[in-house]
């Protein structure tokens, strides 16, 4: 069944498999794993189409936080440090996890300011579509540029540069902190586990993550 943006989320008997908004463990696991802080990559910016932003990385506490703490972290990179069990309650954030991008975006614009930021939402069938990957690719360059991270709703399995999977079969959220390569390549902040914290992706690749889902640019 196609998913949208608003589309609730429903718990599988299992607890961890089966939602929309974004179950905050990867498939693989059906525990949290704990909160860790570090700061996973250092701002910088050069002549070379290239920028990661600097984030003070907090693994999220449970199964079902993803949302709020990639929101977290995404806010962390100007320098706010703001208390994920609060985002989550601003959020709706239950066990059934946050319910879709559009339940991010106005505590990301709360503590930025008004209409900062937007979402954007990628039809499942026009993930592969050229002018959506390039508008993907255009707001996370212009975002980062901005000194502010993405966060991105995505389900599935993804591939990283280095030829690791990523999967998240019931959904998930992640921060996007940089970029390189003129944004063809994206960093990612992953809350999910502090032992893949950080890692990158074809933009193509984000795109086709996000596909049926959205993020808030």
């Amino acid at each position: 069944m196609a998913t949208t943006l608003l589309r609730k989320t429903v718990l599988t008997a299992a607890g961890v498999v089966a939602t929309a908004g974004g179950i905050a463990g990867p498939a693989i696991a059906a525990h949290a794993a704990p909160a860790e802080k570090s700061a996973i990559v250092a701002d910088r910016k050069s002549g070379h189409g290239e920028r990661e932003l600097d984030v003070r990385y907090e693994a999220q506490p449970n199964f079902y936080f993803c949302g709020p703490a990639a929101a977290r972290n995404a806010l962390s990179v100007q320098g706010k440090n703001i208390d994920v069990h609060a985002m989550a309650r601003e959020m709706g954030t239950t066990e059934a996890g946050t319910n879709s991008i559009n339940d991010i975006t106005p505590v990301l614009n709360k503590e930025t300011g008004k209409d900062v930021y937007k979402s954007t939402e990628i039809p499942v069938d026009k993930a592969r579509d050229r002018d959506k990957v390039d508008k993907l690719r255009a707001d996370v360059v212009k975002t980062v540029d901005d000194g502010r991270a993405v966060v991105a709703n995505i389900a599935g399995t993804a591939t990283d540069t280095d030829g690791n999977a990523h999967s998240f079969e019931g959904g998930h959220y992640i921060s996007v902190v940089g970029y390189r390569d003129g944004g063809k390549v994206v960093t990612i902040a992953d809350s999910a586990n502090p032992n893949q914290a950080s890692y990158r992706m074809d933009v193509d690749e984000l795109a086709r993550w996000i596909a049926s889902r959205g993020y808030s640019s």
